[in-house]
């Protein structure tokens, strides 16, 4: 094998371990990030039986050199005839997630 094809196979095969990692991490802060953006919606919704789904997630890049690298989820929350979504952050390196941004009180019309 030519040191071409050496150096190709190494560079994919660490492409395939950091996709799998994020996938993982993403995996491991998804239920944290849910129920924070759960109780937010219900509050401000004033709705304790809202329900919520993840719309998207992804890993964020640090923000600076050897800075913390962030799992995000956009969570909709839906009940009580209003929905919401929220951007939730989760730092890697620490425990806890932030639901960072919403936009909150639409009305769902009636008939739908």
């Amino acid at each position: 094998m030519s040191r071409a094809m050496k150096l190709i196979a190494i560079v994919g095969v660490a492409l395939l371990v950091s996709c799998a990692s994020q996938t993982q991490e993403l995996n491991q802060s998804q239920d944290a990030a849910v129920a924070v953006a759960l109780r937010r919606g219900q509050f401000e919704l004033s709705c304790p039986t809202a329900v919520p789904v993840v719309l998207s997630r992804t890993m964020l890049e640090p923000m600076a050199w050897q800075g913390t690298e962030r799992a995000e989820y956009t969570v909709g929350v839906e009940g009580c005839g209003k929905k919401a979504s929220y951007i939730v952050v989760c730092p890697q390196s620490a425990s806890g997630c932030v639901a960072a941004a919403s936009k909150t009180n639409t009305t769902i019309p009636q008939g739908q």
